[in-house]
């Protein structure tokens, strides 16, 4: 493996674990059901993107999403080795964000009384809200068809590099400000799975849904880019 491409993974997997401290944490800490907290886990998730578009997006493109891997393999722009390699740091990343977050919340110190999960499983997404797994299915095949359609269009033009990342992390947040009541909001299946695979029960057995759902829309978003760019020619 070259020096750049293992900065390239490292990148990945360290982005991941960053948006997945931030993003999640925030509702862990503020939950999304009190005033102000709603909007509040929407731009941690958004900021947080933001954030690493600016600090390693000229490393590896800043995709922190195996659903944004697999449209811009499918786009031509990014090698099936890289795509394979980009998920598996991901994933990766994401687990470590979601064990750190749990050990923050576990190390309360005592003095300060237990630090409570607002989420009951470190942000992990459930199904509940859209009302069963059918739903919660397709909000996720729609906003992320929505937000990895926004990333095909924004990073095809390179005049549009230096705004690149706030559109993104903008469209970020609006989707989960939409989403955040339905399913928590994935649109990203290694934030979903960190969580879950330490939280387990409920948010494990549904995580089907938020591996099927933003791949599918991921996929979507593809097909739909190409037929734009076809009628753009």
């Amino acid at each position: 493996m070259s020096g750049s491409g293992l900065r390239k993974y490292l990148a990945e997997a360290l982005g991941s674990a960053v948006l997945v401290f931030m993003g999640c944490g925030s509702a862990v800490l503020l939950g999304c059901d009190a005033a102000g907290g709603h909007l509040a886990v929407a731009l941690a998730f958004g900021l947080s993107i933001v954030a690493l578009a600016y600090v390693i997006g000229g490393v590896s493109g800043c995709h922190v999403n195996p659903a944004v891997s697999l449209a811009l393999w499918m786009d031509g722009r990014l090698s099936a080795k890289d795509f394979l390699c980009y998920v598996v740091s991901q994933l990766v990343g994401a687990t470590a964000g979601a064990a750190l977050l749990k050990l923050v919340v576990a190390l309360r110190t005592p003095s300060l009384g237990a630090l409570a999960d607002l989420t009951g499983g470190l942000g992990a997404n459930g199904v509940a809200g859209a009302g069963g797994a059918g739903p919660a299915l397709l909000v996720e095949i729609v906003l992320t068809f929505i937000f990895v359609l926004t990333i095909l269009g924004v990073t095809a033009d390179r005049s549009k590099g230096a705004v690149a990342g706030i559109v993104i992390g903008l469209t970020l947040s609006f989707v989960h400000i939409v989403g955040i009541p339905l399913t928590g909001t994935s649109v990203n299946p290694a934030r979903s799975i960190g969580p879950a695979l330490l939280a387990g029960g409920e948010a494990l057995s549904a995580l089907w849904v938020f591996i099927v759902g933003p791949l599918a829309g991921a996929v979507l978003a593809a097909l739909a880019y190409k037929l734009f760019k076809k009628a753009l020619q």
